[in-house]
């Protein structure tokens, strides 16, 4: 007679935010000296855009999808993606892929892409308003972000919308360190030693 046994085993995984949120705050302090004019070029920005922006958050997004976390695997995932791409067309201005390349840009066509961002952004802030406040307010921060990239892409108010884009991505990076923080040192402790704030209770 054969027996067959069935045994479920639980898998758990750590909440890669901490990793994610990181990353995020490590490419936008790069990335908003720049914006600031506190340092020059995007050629030292371009690693950090890659490993940290990209990697980093990729890293968090894969690691989320197999906590079944579909807010997070979408968000650190579609960010993830984001920096990739501006990393590649920050290369293709460099003339990494030819003059020919570089000749054939349209800045415009970026401020479609921020568009596109900025949508993204918007309802995932809505999803962030019933996780935590930390959350919600970087959220908030990255909707500001995308407003000035997409109207200084377009030229519109360049020097207002420039500087919007800039003070938005610096407060992006010094809540997401807090926000990292927050996710390590709560869970090493097993107590809430930095406050993140309850979700706001207005859709659940």
């Amino acid at each position: 007679m054969n027996i067959k046994e069935t045994s479920n085993v639980n898998v758990t995984a750590a909440d890669p935010s901490a990793l994610g949120l990181f990353g995020l705050a490590m490419v936008t302090l790069v990335a908003s000296s720049q914006k600031l004019g506190l340092t020059t070029g995007v050629s030292y920005i371009i690693p950090w855009a890659l490993f940290l922006g990209a990697f980093a958050q990729l890293f968090a997004c894969i690691n989320d999808s197999k906590r079944n976390n579909v807010f997070g695997t979408t968000a650190f995932g579609g960010y993830a993606f984001f920096w990739m791409a501006v990393a590649t067309s920050w290369l293709m201005k460099l003339g990494l892929f030819g003059e020919n390349v570089v000749q054939d840009i349209d800045g415009k066509q970026l401020g479609f892409a921020f568009l596109g961002y900025l949508i993204f952004s918007i309802y995932m802030t809505i999803g962030a308003a019933e996780t935590h406040k930390v959350l919600f307010t970087i959220f908030v921060l990255i909707d500001f972000l995308f407003i000035g990239l997409t109207l200084s892409s377009f030229d519109i108010a360049y020097h207002f919308t420039h500087k919007l884009a800039a003070f938005s991505e610096l407060a992006i990076a010094i809540v997401s360190f807090y926000g990292s923080a927050a996710s390590v040192l709560n869970v090493h402790f097993g107590k809430e030693f930095l406050p993140i704030g309850k979700p706001f209770g207005i859709f659940k």
